[in-house]
């Protein structure tokens, strides 16, 4: 089940966004800055999108599993628990999410995370070219 995120379950998906950025993004990322990234900071971060009109959402098999977020056609921070990755609930997540879209699906990913570009390029998205060089990420967009 994919519900909406507010006051009463922001503290849940703020765990799911911080356990999941912090897994998906050590590789890459300085340890100090990854450590940054703690269940309050992201409830911040989370609030924030929100405030701002983004709809959020998290997917619930029994308790919370990952989330998502849509503004307009652009999807953010889908993030899946990293013990509960590789179980069909990020394409849950992700399904869910582009039939929130107003327009064509896109997405930002960091240049260098491969495994979520491969994610999205094995559900139909691809680079529409565009890059944000002083933030090192890529647009995908969705093939249709």
């Amino acid at each position: 089940m994919i519900i909406p995120i507010d006051k009463t379950n922001i503290d849940q998906a703020a765990r799911i966004h911080s356990e999941s950025w912090r897994e998906s993004h050590r590789l890459f990322c300085s340890e100090e800055f990854v450590s940054l990234h703690t269940p309050e900071h992201q409830r911040e971060y989370l609030q924030k999108k929100l405030d701002a009109g983004s709809a959020l959402f998290m997917l619930v098999d029994k308790e919370p599993v990952g989330i998502v977020s849509v503004n307009g056609s652009m999807i953010e921070d889908l993030y899946v628990l990293p013990d509960k990755q590789r179980k069909g609930y990020g394409g849950a997540l992700l399904e869910f999410a582009i039939s929130k879209c107003d327009g064509t699906p896109t997405l930002w990913i960091l240049e260098n995370n491969s495994a979520a570009e491969a994610f999205y390029i094995a559900a139909g998205f691809k680079r529409s070219g565009r890059l944000d060089a002083s933030r090192r990420i890529a647009e995908v967009e969705l093939v249709l």
